[in-house]
């Protein structure tokens, strides 16, 4: 298949399925009564963010793709995406910070882990991982201090 066309797969369907599943999982009057730390961000920034993200999750897992459909690298890549697309519905379909929390902690790992097997074969397909590190380390002490705040 055309590496170009991979890339548009890739990225077309990890944006759809990630907006579908924000969709289906939009914050309501629950987490509205919340108590939040402090550092929590304004509800605005996480749709912009995650489409940006979403588009280097599936750039990263086209050029995996590309390299070797069933390498542990691509293994990897799909439970972090797993783990992704079940935190949104453990957090807000569910109501529960704390199953959120089960489910960030595991997918965190998973992100840190697709770096690391990337690093020595793909510093690209890593790279684009690190923002998406980041904001799910960040991600994950929002959660965590949902959980103790509430």
């Amino acid at each position: 298949m055309n590496k170009l066309l991979v890339h548009i797969l890739f990225v077309v369907a990890v944006v759809a399925i990630g907006s579908l599943i924000g969709v289906l999982n939009i914050p309501g009057e629950w987490y509205q009564s919340l108590v939040k730390p402090p550092f929590n961000p304004p509800n605005w920034i996480f749709g912009p963010v995650w489409t940006a993200l979403y588009v280097l999750i599936g750039i990263a897992g086209a050029r995996t793709w590309i390299a070797g459909t069933r390498s542990t690298r691509m293994t990897i890549w799909f439970v972090q995406m797993v783990l992704n697309f079940l935190w949104s519905p453990a957090f807000f379909g569910f109501e529960t910070p704390a199953l959120g929390l089960v489910v960030i902690v595991p997918l965190l790992i998973a992100i840190l882990a697709f770096i690391r097997a990337s690093w020595p074969v793909d510093r690209v397909s890593a790279w684009l991982f690190v923002p998406y590190a980041l904001w799910v380390g960040f991600a994950t002490l929002l959660n965590a201090s949902i959980v103790i705040l509430n």
